[in-house]
């Protein structure tokens, strides 16, 4: 079983293309190759593939590394399945995770909402789609640089406060109180959660 992550960036047409495309490049890259792994295509569109315990915090990393930069936001489709053919392109591979990711990002784009989960077990989707919609109140709040502090968090766990208050030039007691804005500790217990659903499937 395997995850894939199907999105698109929300008001693409009023930012620097070059600016967050090269981020999200970049941030993709470092977890597989283009194109197998990954895809970016129609401008503002991309795939990614991944295994299924990671993909939660895929899915935030990409998120507050998009909302980090000024007016963007991102759609994004989770689907969990089974990969029955593996092309060199991920756009050309199949299977029910690939059917389930972009089904519903069009589902995604007709319904308001940002994130959503689609598996082959209706129960876990509904459990996992509450909790993402509520927590998605949150992320999709964030402000810049409240998504800039959590990307960092996210990429590198061993970042103490300190650290992060050195390379944002802020004290540690606004790095305490952005992560505490942004529900970081919450954020964890939600992951353990979701990796508990999945790993149910």
């Amino acid at each position: 079983m395997i995850a894939v992550i199907t999105g698109d960036i929300i008001n693409s047409q009023h930012a620097d293309t070059e600016v967050w495309i090269t981020k999200l490049k970049n941030l993709l890259e470092s977890w597989g190759s283009s194109p197998l792994t990954w895809e970016i295509y129609r401008g503002d569109e991309f795939q990614f593939k991944c295994n299924i315990d990671v993909v939660f915090w895929r899915f935030l990393a990409i998120k507050s590394l998009i909302r980090s930069q000024e007016n963007l936001d991102v759609r994004i489709a989770i689907g969990i399945g089974e990969e029955n053919f593996s092309s060199e392109k991920i756009t050309e591979s199949n299977g029910t995770a690939y059917v389930h990711s972009g089904r519903l990002l069009d589902e995604l784009k007709s319904g308001g909402h940002t994130v959503s989960i689609k598996t082959s077990n209706e129960s876990v989707d509904r459990d996992l789609n509450i909790l993402l919609k509520w927590s998605s109140k949150d992320f999709d709040s964030w402000t810049m640089a409240t998504a800039e502090i959590i990307h960092e968090m996210i990429m590198n766990k061993d970042n103490t406060q300190e650290d992060l208050a050195k390379k944002f030039a802020i004290s540690q007691s606004s790095v305490s109180q952005r992560l505490k804005r942004a529900n970081y500790e919450l954020i964890i217990e939600t992951n353990q959660y979701f990796r508990k659903k999945i790993s149910e499937l």
